[in-house]
């Protein structure tokens, strides 16, 4: 009796088992039609900001549902060994070709400028350039001092020649493409902070031919040329007077006036 109830006890077992498989390979066969095979992608473990260096230790590796991988997805954290972020990565994003770039010997500032327009590189100091906060793809109003009286002050104006220029590059940082600077060793690439990349003395602006030769006059005629920062978004260009002595003198104008009037006719009565 007991033989036959522990050989029925194991065939209820089994039977349970069989019962309990076949449903969750069933479900699993579901899944799959559903959702595709499980597939190894890489992602972010933490923030990775823009143009920041990707560490290794900033990445994972997950298994996930075929039907939730990005396109092209980065499977091998090697394959991101040296790259930089194009743009800002959250964390448990995965890892695509748009997100990242990777450092080469083509520049392509050629294929940066708009056609009809040309590139044209200025000196600049942290004063000329908003204390080198700029950076490639931003834009930019082109301010320049012009005396048209022999340096007499009162012959001076501050004149907002150009307006919503497109930068593309500062340095050799270029719009959309990632800078040799810094990178002929795996140190330096490690700790580049092209973030706040301010290691340049020019900028490269897109400008109209016809711009450009007003650009290169007054770097050769005036005290210099600067740059305001305005948002991408303000596309509105104003009908900007120029700013001399008396108009930041304001009220007290009139004094200064006065005094270069008489300074005028003492110099004509002595001749």
């Amino acid at each position: 009796m007991n033989n036959r109830a522990f050989t029925l006890s194991l065939l209820i077992a089994g039977i349970a088992i069989f019962m309990v498989s076949s449903y969750i390979d069933g479900r699993e066969a579901d899944f799959k039609k559903r959702y595709g095979d499980m597939r190894q992608v890489v992602i972010a473990s933490e923030e990775i900001q823009e143009l920041e260096t990707i560490d290794s230790k900033k990445l994972k590796v997950v298994t996930v549902p075929g039907k939730y991988v990005m396109p092209d997805a980065f499977t091998k954290i090697e394959d991101l060994n040296f790259a930089i972020a194009s743009t800002p990565i959250k964390p448990n994003e995965q890892i695509t070709p748009p997100r990242v770039s990777f450092p080469n010997q083509k520049t392509g500032l050629a294929r940066q400028v708009s056609q009809g327009k040309r590139a044209f590189s200025v000196a600049v100091s942290e004063d000329q350039a908003v204390g080198k906060l700029i950076k490639p793809g931003d834009r930019v109003d082109i301010l320049a001092p012009i005396n048209y009286g022999g340096g007499r002050i009162e012959r001076s104006k501050v004149k907002t020649v150009i307006q919503d220029v497109y930068v593309l590059a500062t340095g050799k940082r270029i719009t959309r493409e990632v800078p040799l600077v810094g990178l002929q060793v795996d140190d330096k690439i490690k700790g580049l902070k092209l973030n706040n990349y301010t290691d340049f003395n020019n900028v490269t602006l897109e400008l109209s031919p016809y711009d450009v030769q007003k650009i290169i006059f007054l770097t050769q005629y005036s005290s210099g040329i600067y740059l305001s920062l305005r948002s991408n978004n303000d596309k509105n260009q104003e009908r900007i007077g120029a700013t001399s002595l008396f108009d930041v003198l304001g009220e007290d104008a009139e004094e200064a006036r006065q005094y270069f009037e008489e300074r005028r006719q003492q110099l004509e009565r002595r001749k």
